[in-house]
């Protein structure tokens, strides 16, 4: 466990208004928020009556353990590791949410496994990364980080030399998505020429160019910014011999994930000048915490713009990331639904009629299950008003909206007599 006492910071449920009564005391309901979640997200928690414990930073899985194996819910960002020991640890968690993009820093399979439902805000960051793009591109062709480095330094360098108008320039976009499009959108409002390479055929914006391959891409650009997420196949995407086939004095730019570039080899193409600049916002190790060591082969070199992971870290990104996430939270609380969840099947009830009970279950994907939770639903004269199941390949998750009488006894039995059970519980 840790060896250091944590220093939380709890708001008491007793100064806010009485709650209605409800299947769980809402004041109960235990929410652990890490590594700065913006404090919008707190505000919506406490307004659906949770009790909402904070802390700054990532923590270890043995810290994690400590503070939230008895938490309903748990929202990090993209530093702290859920790992399977932490599922399996767990005693009370519903729900995961990933105030960030991506959800890779989540054991998907084990938080299945157990039950979790797992959401993140893959949309509400995005014009924050564009607009970043954008100024890199820029300041890259400007040199600006150069010529500002240099006066810090007590040097005065007014020169023309290796500094360039982007009008007129080809950008590459690798992957033209909801940040790859907004890219596309912005440079050509500044007059350059867009050509983008995607696994998927994709309809452009504007004047843009769809290519057939990332060599044709490559070969094109003179700035290549890559917005594409980690897998196998975009793992190291961009090495040495994707480097080469780049246009001589080409610029890079990743603010996409770590993986997809070596850096090695990056460095390698800059010290030789073939490529003469890059912007870096991600990397394949990051230091948890703020002030820790870093180290990237990267470091010192020219014309190198280096950001520690904050493509999507502005004010109004980080409001409208708390306000989805927070909003998903709160609705499969309250209300069971799971949709837009990243790992369980999908599944929404309009909100629960007062004189009902809702039964959620979540199993796993055998035949003959929902045959099983019907005939106990028979033995015990429960009438349902609404159900709705949706299953993948492994899992099933059914809502039942019942009549109170005897609700209580139709989940305990499901989760005695029903040995695919996962999770059951109940809200009224």
């Amino acid at each position: 466990m840790a060896s250091t006492p944590l220093s939380p910071s709890v708001r008491s449920p007793e100064s806010r208004p009485t709650m209605a009564h409800t299947s769980y005391p809402l004041h109960k309901i235990k929410v652990v928020l890490l590594e700065g979640v913006h404090p919008h997200a707190v505000t919506l928690m406490e307004e659906a009556g949770y009790t909402v414990q904070v802390h700054n930073g990532a923590l270890s899985e043995s810290e994690l353990v400590e503070i939230a194996a008895d938490a309903h819910m748990l929202g990090i960002r993209s530093k702290t590791q859920l790992t399977r020991g932490f599922f399996e640890e767990s005693r009370h968690l519903w729900a995961v949410g990933c105030f960030c993009i991506g959800t890779n820093q989540v054991d998907l399979d084990a938080a299945t496994e157990h039950g979790v439902a797992v959401f993140n805000a893959p949309f509400s960051n995005t014009r924050s990364v564009a607009e970043k793009t954008i100024a890199e591109i820029i300041c890259l062709e400007r040199r600006l980080f150069e010529r500002s480095m240099a006066l810090h330094q007590g040097r005065w360098i007014k020169s023309a030399a290796g500094s360039h108008e982007v009008r007129g320039l080809t950008l590459g976009i690798v992957g033209y998505g909801r940040i790859g499009s907004q890219v596309s959108v912005l440079a050509e409002a500044m007059g350059m020429r867009v050509v983008y390479y995607d696994t998927v055929n994709r309809m452009p914006l504007g004047n843009a160019q769809q290519v057939r391959s990332l060599d044709v891409l490559l070969e094109q650009s003179d700035v290549v910014t890559l917005h594409i997420p980690a897998t196998a196949s975009t793992h190291h995407m961009i090495n040495a011999a994707s480097i080469a086939r780049m246009k001589p004095g080409a610029m890079l730019i990743n603010n996409a994930r770590g993986s997809v570039v070596d850096l090695e080899a990056l460095g390698i193409a800059i010290r030789e000048g073939r490529i003469s600049g890059a912007a870096i916002d991600v990397f394949p190790e990051e230091p948890a915490k703020n002030d820790a060591p870093f180290h990237t082969p990267l470091l010192g070199l020219p014309n190198v713009i280096l950001t520690p992971h904050i493509g999507g870290s502005t004010v109004e990104a980080q409001r409208n990331i708390s306000e989805e996430v927070g909003a998903k939270l709160i609705k499969h609380m309250n209300n069971g639904s799971t949709t837009l969840s990243v790992n369980i099947p999908e599944v929404e009830l309009p909100l629960l009629h007062e004189h009902h009970h809702r039964i959620l279950h979540f199993h796993r994907n055998v035949p003959g299950v929902l045959s099983k939770m019907h005939r106990i639903i028979a033995d015990l004269g429960v009438n349902i008003a609404a159900e709705f199941l949706q299953s993948n390949p492994r899992y099933s998750y059914v809502i039942m909206d019942v009549a109170p009488e005897g609700s209580e006894a139709l989940k305990d039995r499901l989760k005695a007599e029903v040995e695919e059970t996962i999770r059951v519980r109940s809200i009224w």
